[in-house]
């Protein structure tokens, strides 16, 4: 570790910034530490490959002359900067820069601004030093925007390809598809918004829990729906198809908080949209069940699944049932429910009485029962034994759990 961290200082030293790095909280630029930083780490249990050469003399010339490089670089962006040079010249400097660096956020913001006097018409003298001089200044300005657009498109999707976790990157990319909506025709910016939803389903394929894809996705989806780009051969709602969609990816990784929540939000606008009654409503809650629990008997340690599973617990509690997938369910209904879902929990805590999740659902279910019903199903002296397991469990959060314990005692 102290020749990776000598490594590091003797990069950022060379660039002018005097780290800490006998702090945790010290900054340098992204650039001194990306070979490091992205190739060593790994996301969610996808390994970055690795390719830190060992620290020879020729390698350290070689890493000088491309710090020297990027310092240059810089300067030579600035100075476009300085001089408001909006030229496609400038862009490919742009380009240059960010492929080496895409946490530069100034350096998006200048080519935002660069693309922005491209999409825009010529002045009238531009136009007569550039074409004739009764042609308009809008000729062919569709076109030429369309190219820049999708060049731009093109050139973010290969620095996404390398950096899929840069919030620059994927701010960038979305503001693209909002000049398109202003500077293109509907039929041209639709397909550009349908090639985004294939191009984040193939990422999400490739990393199933980037919630940055799935934040992405929704944003796609919400633009295909609205008025203007609507597919009538589609249907005005793509929800059923999304909700699909998020089955799709559970049933191949049980483990994917973004996709619980995504299914956890599209379920109560898909049964709205289906004017569901409810016992539309009660057959997707059962649905739901015996999917959660599938998971939960396949690793009950998920923390992604135990909150999904929180999730519809909250549908049989009274005070916040009015916005879940059944909010009409009678109290019996309720108490059924939250009988069934305690027996399998206490099953489940036969097999794993070191899982703090079981615990924490049983006291949670309990309680919620003890509000409804007005008694204990279960006597408190055993809730006190499962309260004693969470403070072994997880002492970290001892506050909490004496919390808890004392209001199971003043209840």
């Amino acid at each position: 570790m102290s020749d990776y961290l000598e490594g590091v200082r003797e990069r950022v030293v060379l660039l002018g910034i005097s780290p800490r790095l006998d702090t945790p909280s010290w900054s340098a630029p992204w650039f001194a530490v990306s070979t490091f930083a992205y190739d060593a780490m790994t996301s969610h249990g996808i390994p970055r490959i690795n390719e830190v050469e060992p620290r020879t003399e020729q390698v350290r010339q070689r890493e000088l002359k491309k710090i020297e490089e990027y310092k240059g670089l810089i300067d030579l962006v600035e100075a476009k900067i300085q001089d408001q040079n909006d030229t496609l010249e400038a862009l490919q400097l742009t380009s240059k820069l960010l492929t080496l660096n895409p946490e530069y956020y100034t350096i998006w913001n200048h080519r935002r601004r660069i693309l922005q006097h491209q999409f825009s018409p010529p002045s009238p003298r531009e136009a007569s030093l550039e074409g004739e001089p009764d042609e308009s200044p809008y000729a062919g300005l569709a076109e030429d925007t369309l190219e820049l657009i999708t060049s731009d498109l093109n050139f973010v999707f290969s620095l996404l390809r390398k950096f899929p976790k840069c919030y620059w990157i994927w701010n960038h990319r979305l503001w693209l598809l909002q000049q398109a909506s202003i500077h293109l025709p509907a039929s041209e910016v639709r397909k550009l918004w349908e090639g985004e939803l294939l191009l984040v389903g193939k990422m999400l394929s490739l990393d199933n829990r980037n919630f940055h894809g799935w934040g992405y996705r929704r944003t796609v989806v919400a633009a295909l729906e609205r008025q203007e780009l609507r597919d009538e051969s589609v249907g005005a709602s793509m929800v059923k198809a999304e909700f699909d969609y998020t089955t799709r990816m559970i049933r191949t990784s049980m483990s994917n908080f973004s996709a619980w929540h995504n299914r956890s939000r599209l379920i109560p606008r898909m049964l709205d949209e289906l004017a569901a009654s409810d016992d539309d409503r009660r057959k997707i809650l059962d649905e739901e069940l015996i999917l959660i629990q599938e998971g939960l008997y396949t690793d009950s340690r998920d923390q992604s699944l135990w909150f999904y599973h929180q999730s519809l617990m909250c549908t049989f509690d009274p005070v916040l049932a009015s916005h879940s997938m059944a909010p009409n369910l009678s109290k019996d209904d309720r108490l059924v429910y939250i009988k069934s879902e305690t027996d399998k929990l206490l099953e489940m805590l036969e097999d794993d009485r070191d899982c703090k999740w079981i615990y924490q659902a049983l006291i949670q279910l309990v309680i919620l029962d003890k509000s409804i019903s007005g008694s204990w199903p279960i006597l408190p002296e055993i809730m006190a034994t499962w309260v004693a397991s969470l403070q072994a469990l997880d002492p970290l959060r001892q506050g909490r759990w004496v919390d808890l314990e004392q209001s199971i005692r003043a209840t």
